[in-house]
């Protein structure tokens, strides 16, 4: 596990929809949904036709991950409408049912039918929500095999995995830097724990932080510039912050504790990470400059870790250990924490929204799954190249 969670229903103001489950026009007035609602949103209603075999799949993936639910035109609550085909490409024309209005139609063209699909999803979610899909997004993430761990790249929903490194050693905890085809992570390639950053389309790897004793869990700034991670070269596992070449280290914490999982607000002011504070494990913070630890507060749940900061800078999604594993949330200022669901390895996408983290299943298989915060449906990632864990978000 390299990040943290528990659980709670936040809902967004949805631009575009910025209402509940609605009626045929003039029928029902839509609910408005408060930015700081912590129940779960009811799901868009659209109804959808044309489509076939894989498009049709991505398209509802896609939708119903991005928080809308599938109903038929006929139906009473049907909100939009879509529908196009994919002969030879895929096409699609949105409508609002309460508007009677067409909100666009395109044809897209080039690439495979697979991402025409998630370019057509996108567009969708931009027209209803106001805000970018991100369904052409990609992840990273760890694969294990036995006793060996590589680091994966994929499309967002798991298709198209490749491996990003072949050294048939340890590899663990990528982390993107934003902006860059770069993943950093850790490495035991030259058998020690090392964090490296990996260029993906030169395929240069450069040193990042090799001290002695162990060097994990880096973190890039959102800037892409500044790298934190934890390091054990005084003894104690500490957090350091550094250039992304691993020049100008700094040391954050000087605590006998084990400091884990350190992450970055969007502002890049400030570090969270996992601590012990009075003896209780705890979520913390301290300015990337230098500066006091403060404890940010979950009430309601024991042994937070993992912490990842939402883009928007609004919440913290985090794991607890309380028998089992949960992702968690609570607000950036600590407060009450929330449960989500079961899982660990928490991660945000661009939207401030949607979730990727690791399921345990059956027999301590672990994979990946998707959560839409404020619907609360989810999506398995299933994949069939080995034990997936910590994965990580390109921004």
């Amino acid at each position: 596990m390299i990040k943290s969670i528990y659980s709670l229903g936040f809902a967004l103001v949805l631009v575009g929809w910025c209402a509940g489950v609605g009626t045929r026009a003039g029928e029902a007035e839509r609910i408005r949904i408060s930015a700081e609602a912590w129940s779960t949103t009811p799901p868009i209603p659209i109804a959808m036709s044309g489509y076939s075999g894989e498009v049709d799949r991505v398209l509802r993936f896609d939708l119903e991950i991005a928080g809308f639910k599938f109903v038929g035109e006929s139906d009473s609550s049907c909100q939009y409408v879509l529908k196009g085909g994919n002969s030879g490409q895929v096409e699609g024309r949105l409508t609002d049912a309460l508007k009677r209005a067409t909100l666009f139609a395109k044809a897209y063209s080039g690439g495979s039918v697979r991402s025409q699909a998630h370019a057509l999803a996108d567009d969708v979610v931009l027209a209803v929500t106001g805000k970018p899909g991100i369904a052409r997004t990609k992840i990273a993430f760890k694969v294990s095999h036995g006793q060996t761990s590589e680091i994966y790249v994929a499309d967002y929903d798991g298709h198209g995995a490749v491996p990003a490194t072949q050294d048939k050693s340890i590899a663990a905890a990528p982390t993107w830097r934003p902006g860059h085809r770069t993943l950093v992570y850790t490495t035991y390639k030259l058998n020690n724990p090392d964090i490296v950053s990996h260029d993906l389309d030169s395929q240069e790897r450069r040193v990042v932080a090799r001290y002695s004793g162990s060097n994990i869990s880096p973190a890039v700034s959102p800037d892409g510039r500044r790298v934190a991670m934890v390091l054990s070269k005084a003894g104690s596992p500490d957090v350091y912050v550094a250039n992304i070449d691993g020049t100008g280290l700094k040391q954050l914490t000087r605590t006998r504790e084990d400091e884990s999982s350190p992450c970055w607000s969007p502002d890049g002011r400030t570090i969270c990470f996992a601590t012990r504070i009075d003896g209780r494990r705890t979520l913390a913070q301290v300015p990337s400059d230098g500066g006091a630890i403060q404890r940010i507060a979950t009430s309601g749940v024991v042994n937070p870790t993992e912490p990842d900061w939402s883009p928007d800078g609004k919440y913290i999604a985090f794991t607890a250990q309380m028998g089992a594993f949960e992702i968690c949330l609570v607000k950036a200022g600590g407060g009450e924490a929330k449960l989500l669901t079961s899982g660990e390895d928490p991660c945000w996408a661009a939207n401030s929204r949607t979730l990727i983290f690791t399921k345990r299943g059956s027999g301590g298989k672990r994979f990946l799954s998707l959560l839409d915060v404020p619907t609360k449906q989810s999506k398995d990632v299933l994949q069939n190249i080995g034990v997936s864990s910590q994965p990580s978000w390109a921004r």
